[in-house]
């Protein structure tokens, strides 16, 4: 009975969690402290204040409905880094997979940043 528990568990958090995935190439030398997440801001225009760029990112997978979703999973991502902030520098929707009534997936690039 434990074991169905836990599998009903894991299979509830994976349908919510979606596809979506952040990948995350770090860019910046050296090491810094993770960050909280919560504290991340999400940008989509370069900020005025000076910055150092920490890595490059890419989400991907995402339903047209889960932009707040994917912010968080930029933010989670971009906060191992030492990041608070990331950088949106192109989004959009792909065409849907090769069925024509497969939803358009949501997608979007930028930069982690760590504002000082």
């Amino acid at each position: 009975m434990k074991t169905a528990s836990y599998t009903l568990g894991l299979l509830a958090g994976i349908l919510l969690t979606g596809c979506g995935t952040v990948e995350i190439t770090k860019t910046g030398r050296g090491f810094r402290n993770p960050t909280n997440p919560n504290n991340v801001e999400i940008l989509m225009t370069q900020p005025k204040r000076s910055y150092e760029e920490l890595g490059v990112f890419v989400a991907s997978g995402f339903m047209r409905n889960e932009t707040a979703v994917m912010h968080n999973a930029i933010r989670t991502k971009v906060a191992e880094l030492g990041a608070n902030a990331a950088l949106i520098i192109e989004d959009g929707y792909n065409r849907g997979g090769r069925n024509s009534s497969e939803a358009p997936l949501l997608w979007a690039k930028g930069v982690a940043l760590r504002l000082k």
